[in-house]
């Protein structure tokens, strides 16, 4: 038996030849996609200066990534468990590259959000891969260790993000952030060639094709919806959206009870080792994906910082959640999944809860810093336990499926927290400027033009300031007060999300023990359907 309680069988070994290279190379991999990521959050104030865009523009560029992400990773999990890991992988890094080059020379906003949601497709390829090589390579508490590794140094890396596209944009354009990654994508598919084992407990069934479009469209409709929900004029293209995504829904639900080869495995997603994780997970990444997405136009455009200024804020994040991991993985194995997911959620509720209560327009760089502290230890805590959760609740076969789902954690979880939050900020924004305007003396001789400009974004009313010399104290003074409302708005709702995520652990994720017991139990009837040849088994068990 594994440290953890759950049986381990020996004909996988506990760590892959060469496994420090190995790991390194995943990460690296990793580091790919989480940088293309985050980078674009801190250009986001310099990108709606250039096209003179939207919240909403600003909000698809911000989501695009995750939403290429987060609706190819289960269908793209199974291919590479069907058709080659490795492969997937390469095919991945190598796509990245025209994708960020389009990006770093889109001529409008459009084309920008388009090759945002390519960049992440070519990570739906990669991404996904990493996860479930470490599954397929790793047992028992190497496979912990080595999944808080990952966890922490991709959302560490990921954080780096805003830091060195500051530094570009204090020196260059703004496409600039996206050609970041690729001497790193170099180096990632050089690693990743040399040292990445092949063909590692790979699967033989089919993909279920049919079911990896029905989850595309869903995902993508949902995320969409939310997007354009507040943008007025488009009530019939958020309805039809709503229903595609409502009848993709149903469809996927409907193939996967009755496909031969089910894309996604019900019977093992109905698991509470697996579908807590996944909801409690989704709310953690969510959160702090969109805490930083919020966050990062907040300290430009209220606080005044510099792009390098508002990325190097953010660093207590990731030097947290490095810190945090391997305590995180030693809690896991002592403690169990809920203790050590509702550590996390506690400095997650504090952190938002601070933002809420101290991110004002004067605020100093420790009441900002602090809460970034608390961001960090909070996912640096719940990260692992989410993500060993669902590894460790499948066959090692079925790893594409665990390693798709924990990636819908981060990036469906980052989708619709950005999504989510981002309307709601452009909508407390807007209504707060316009309620502004409306108090102002001056509000008859404010054209609706003019004032569709200003209730536009933050960077459209800093244009019109400057069309408007005389207003412009008076105009940016409304514009920092109505981003503050916006954001308040945001944060209330990231504090209720993870308020809901805290009870479902709480109530639902079983104690240690019982944990160690489920996972037994989900061990011997992956065996047991491995021998008969039943769908969703597997010749490993959750921990080997």
């Amino acid at each position: 038996m594994s440290k953890s309680g759950a049986p381990r069988t020996d004909a996988q070994p506990e760590a892959p030849a060469r496994a420090p290279l190995v790991l390194a190379s995943l990460i690296v991999v990793a580091a790919v996609a989480n940088l293309n990521l985050s980078v674009a959050n801190v250009a986001l104030p310099a990108i709606g200066r250039a096209f003179d865009s939207s919240q909403t523009a600003l909000n698809l560029i911000a989501v695009g990534y995750s939403l290429g992400l987060a609706a190819s990773v289960l269908y793209l999990g199974a291919v590479g468990d069907r058709h080659g890991r490795k492969l997937l992988l390469l095919l991945g890094i190598a796509l990245s590259v025209p994708a960020c080059l389009l990006a770093a020379y889109a001529p409008t906003d459009t084309v920008l959000a388009g090759a945002r949601i390519l960049g992440g497709l070519s990570a739906g390829m990669a991404y996904p891969t990493t996860l479930a090589l470490i599954t397929a390579l790793w047992s028992g508490a190497g496979r912990t260790k080595s999944i808080a590794l990952w966890s922490a140094l991709g959302g560490g890396i990921s954080m780096l993000g805003p830091v060195i596209a500051g530094a570009l944009l204090e020196r260059f354009y703004w496409g600039s952030v996206f050609l970041v990654t690729l001497p790193l994508a170099v180096v990632a598919l050089v690693m990743a060639l040399l040292f990445v084992p092949a063909h590692a407990n790979e699967s033989a069934e089919p993909v279920d094709d049919l079911g990896g479009i029905l989850s595309v469209l869903l995902i993508a409709g949902l995320v969409l919806a939310i997007n354009f929900a507040v943008v007025p004029g488009e009530g019939s293209l958020v309805l039809g959206l709503v229903v595609i995504a409502l009848a993709a829904g149903a469809g996927f639900v409907w193939r996967q009870r009755r496909a031969p080869n089910p894309l996604y495995d019900l019977h093992i997603a109905g698991r509470r080792t697996f579908w807590v994780a996944a909801c409690a997970g989704i709310i953690v990444f969510g959160s702090m994906m969109g805490s930083a997405f919020v966050s990062q136009q907040y300290l430009q455009n209220v606080l005044g910082y510099n792009p390098v200024e508002a990325g190097a804020a953010i660093l207590p994040l990731a030097v947290m959640m490095v810190l945090v991991a391997p305590r995180s993985a030693k809690l896991v194995e002592t403690r169990g999944a809920r203790a050590t997911l509702l550590t996390g959620y506690a400095f997650l509720f504090l952190a938002f809860a601070w933002m809420l209560l101290f991110w004002g327009e004067d605020s100093s760089y420790w009441q900002i810093g602090l809460a970034y502290v608390f961001i960090g230890i909070g996912s640096g805590f719940a990260g692992t336990p989410a993500s060993h959760s669902l590894t460790g609740s499948v066959p090692v076969r079925r790893a594409g499926m665990a390693s798709g789902t924990a990636d819908l954690q981060r990036d469906l979880g980052g989708a619709v927290m950005q999504s989510v939050m981002g309307v709601l900020l452009t909508a407390g924004y807007a209504s707060a400027f316009s309620a502004a305007i409306a108090a102002s003396a001056e509000s008859k001789e404010v054209s609706d033009q003019v004032q569709s400009e200003l209730t536009k974004s933050f960077a459209s009313a800093g244009q019109v300031a400057q069309q408007h010399p005389q207003y412009a104290d008076q105009i940016v003074a409304a514009a920092r007060q109505s981003f503050l409302h916006g954001d308040d708005w945001a944060y209330t709702v990231g504090l209720a999300a993870i308020a809901l995520g805290a009870l479902l652990v709480f109530f639902m994720f079983p104690h240690r023990d019982a944990e160690r017991e489920l996972l037994r139990r989900y061990y011997a009837e992956d065996s047991a359907s491995a021998v008969t040849g039943l769908p969703g088994g597997g010749p490993k068990g959750p921990d080997g």
